[in-house]
């Protein structure tokens, strides 16, 4: 018996392809070499989410970064997504044109601890002149095994350099491993950039960036890539997390209302002790009390997938537009982002 196969059209291009019941729709456009918008490609970062213009879909297990608010208006997400039929789908975020991806060798020219559990690192890349990627992307970085451990950029670029902030995984066979041991002038194998997380230039709402501990790296660099910028719109960053240690750009980022249009930082400790004299709690509920209505912000979610689908779905209650919240998820159970 032929194998059953169905027509996933992309709609408002020529572009189809073909994928089983059994196969995600994601893994079938890559087949097919359709490179629809993805990242953790395990549910968790909602980078790949999808309307579905004609046609239904299955799930094997309901993936974390989807509400249900948003299934009930025609959203799946790709990367777990399966079909049911002949399907017609939209990406929400486009097919947008990225830099391509390349390996290279990389040379360590600092490696230092900013906290008890957070390495900064730099890393530059003799053979290339200069660095292109999107503030925001991550970059991988290869193991002798095999594997790959990913990290998020948190510079803008700058000639062949790049900079980290690396958290320290329990047994995580790089931070605990690889990353105690190099120093400078060491070689890494690396593949950047890759990932969709980026500032979507074109769009000129009020920014509300929300992190939660080294989320903070891809906020950090979209945020340099805006400063000194005379068409910065107005800019609300809240950075979570556990204690005053786990916010290690706490004095940089002070200054940046110096260089930013309209520059609000509130951090939020949801473990704070008495001394500390700021916002308690989860980041997500300091936005919600700061806010009733989000209606005409765009939102960055980086960090815990738990914050991020907690935050989506109150932000929506306070009106934000699905379709101006972008979201990397950092798991630490996976070799790429959703990231450290």
């Amino acid at each position: 018996m032929d194998r059953m196969v169905y027509r996933v059209q992309v709609a408002g291009t020529e572009r189809a392809f073909e994928a089983t019941p059994d196969e995600t729709i994601l893994d079938a456009a890559l087949r097919a070499n359709v490179n629809l918008p993805h990242d953790c490609r395990l549910g968790g970062c909602g980078t790949c989410r999808i309307r579905l213009v004609e046609g239904s879909v299955s799930y094997a297990e309901f993936p974390l970064a989807l509400t249900p608010d948003e299934e009930s208006r025609g959203y799946a997400l790709a990367c777990q997504a399966m079909p049911a039929g002949d399907l017609v789908i939209e990406p929400a975020r486009g097919l947008t044109e990225m830099p391509p991806a390349a390996r290279h060798h990389a040379v360590v020219t600092a490696v230092r601890p900013v906290s008890a559990l957070v390495t900064h690192l730099v890393l530059e890349v003799p053979a290339a002149a200069f660095l292109d990627y999107r503030p925001g992307q991550y970059m991988n970085v290869m193991l002798p095994d095999g594997t790959t451990r990913s990290f998020s950029m948190a510079s803008i670029p700058c000639d062949n350099r790049v900079d980290f902030q690396i958290r320290q995984i329990e047994g995580g066979s790089f931070t605990q491993g690889m990353l105690q041991r190099v120093q400078a002038g060491d070689k890494l194998e690396v593949e950047l950039p890759l990932g969709t997380f980026h500032l979507r230039a074109e769009d000129d709402r009020p920014l509300l960036m929300v992190a939660t501990g080294t989320g903070i790296a891809p906020i950090k660099a979209i945020l340099e890539s805006l400063m000194d910028n005379p068409d910065c719109p107005p800019v609300s960053l809240y950075w979570g997390g556990r204690t005053a240690a786990d916010l290690f750009l706490f004095d940089e980022i002070r200054t940046w209302g110096r260089r930013l249009f309209e520059f609000n930082f509130v951090p939020v400790l949801s473990r704070a002790d008495a001394a500390w004299e700021g916002r308690r709690g989860h980041v997500q509920h300091a936005v919600t009390a700061d806010f009733d209505d989000l209606s005409e912000h765009a939102i960055y979610l980086c960090g815990s997938p738990a914050m991020i689908i907690d935050a989506k779905l109150a932000f929506i209650d306070r009106r934000a537009s699905m379709e101006h919240i972008y979201s990397e998820g950092f798991s630490h159970q996976r070799a790429r982002p959703v990231q450290a």
